[in-house]
């Protein structure tokens, strides 16, 4: 069928055959539907900005309808919101700085393999953590003399410098995600570090694969992480071959029997409902 979007030579169609293909047509509904979703979340988060005044004047809370002609505008709009975010970040890792150059730092967090302390601040920690809040505070509600120390038994110093990094910065290179995502989840889940949490939640979901999955599982049950769990066990089913003879499966089995009985049943009833299916 010819279609006026994406054939090749597109002028030579004039009406009445101006028409689309039917892969054309729904990547216009979907579009279309995309703009409509995002400017009514927009609407109901009350984000009053230039970029969303550009595109559209709502008569009630969250009913938009765009037609695929405000796609430019709706662009441009969300060009400018991406132009103020990064003008955003840029102002707010000022403050990493203060952290890399250690300027008016007035408390120290000692790593548990004994390596040298890291100085930063008390404010940040008790603006990022309500649990790092309560630990700064003494009994009378006074605060804890400059040269007060916390020890995190459970964060070597590589660990623990990447979770300041991430604290004062909100981000982290790909390659220290990499090499501290489960320590960093387990800091993020003792500590109460909600943006950690998600933060490294998206990176193990995103790295998923044989050799990382047994290691996803087992510390989605530390820390009670459903859709981590979830997704790893389904990985694990569906991949059941590669990774059981895996050298990694049989250290891994002995040390979480709970787990290798989960994996065990979850493989038996998609085994099942394959039988039942068909498939």
């Amino acid at each position: 069928m010819d279609c006026s979007i994406c054939n090749s030579m597109p002028f030579l169609l004039r009406p009445p055959r101006n028409t689309i293909c039917g892969a054309c047509y729904e990547g216009a509904k979907s579009i279309i539907t995309l703009m409509n979703k995002l400017e009514g979340d927009k609407g109901t988060d009350n984000i009053d900005t230039k970029a969303n005044n550009s595109l559209v004047s709502p008569t009630n809370s969250c009913k938009y309808r765009h037609q695929l002609g405000d796609l430019p505008k709706w662009l441009s709009g969300l060009n400018d919101q991406r132009v103020e975010m990064n003008k955003k970040i840029a102002f707010l890792s000022g403050f990493g700085a203060a952290f890399r150059e250690r300027i008016h730092t007035d408390i120290q967090l000692v790593p548990g393999d004994n390596g040298l302390p890291l100085a930063t601040h008390r404010a940040l920690l008790a603006a990022r953590s309500e649990i790092f809040k309560n630990m700064l505070e003494s009994e009378d509600g006074c605060k804890a003399p400059p040269s007060e120390t916390i020890k995190l038994a459970e964060l070597k110093h590589e660990e623990l410098e990447s979770l300041l990094d991430f604290l004062y910065t909100g981000s982290l290179p790909r390659e220290k995600m990499e090499k501290h995502v489960y320590s960093l989840f387990l800091a993020a889940d003792k500590y109460a570090i909600q943006y950690l949490q998600e933060f490294c939640e998206r990176h193990m979901l995103l790295y998923l694969n044989s050799s990382t999955a047994l290691d996803v599982l087992e510390i989605s049950d530390v820390c009670s992480n459903k859709t981590l769990k979830d997704a790893a066990l389904n990985f694990i089913v569906k991949n059941m071959e590669e990774i059981a003879f895996s050298s990694k499966f049989e250290v891994f089995a002995p040390k979480n029997q709970h787990l290798y009985v989960q994996i065990t049943r979850a493989f038996f009833m998609d085994i099942k409902s394959k039988r039942v299916t068909g498939v």
